[in-house]
C-alpha cells in the first residue's frame, strides 16, 4: 500500500501498487473500501480543511 493523497492531518487515501485497490481511513481510524460516496466525502473535506487553513 501507497499513500496516493492526504486529506488532512488525519485521513488518508491509500492504493495497492499491486492490484490497483483504493482504500481510506475511515472515522475510527480503520482502512475501508474507497467508494464513490467515501471519494465525494474526501473531497469536501480537502475543500474544508484548505479554507480553514488556507485563507485567500
Amino acid at each position: 500500500m501507497i499513500t496516493s493523497r492526504n486529506i488532512t492531518n488525519h485521513f488518508k487515501e491509500y492504493k495497492c501498487s499491486v492490484c490497483g485497490l483504493e482504500l481510506t481511513d475511515d472515522t475510527k481510524g480503520h482502512k475501508t473500501f474507497l467508494t464513490p460516496e467515501l471519494k465525494d466525502i474526501n473531497e469536501t473535506l480537502i475543500n474544508l480543511y484548505q479554507k480553514k487553513h488556507c485563507p485567500a
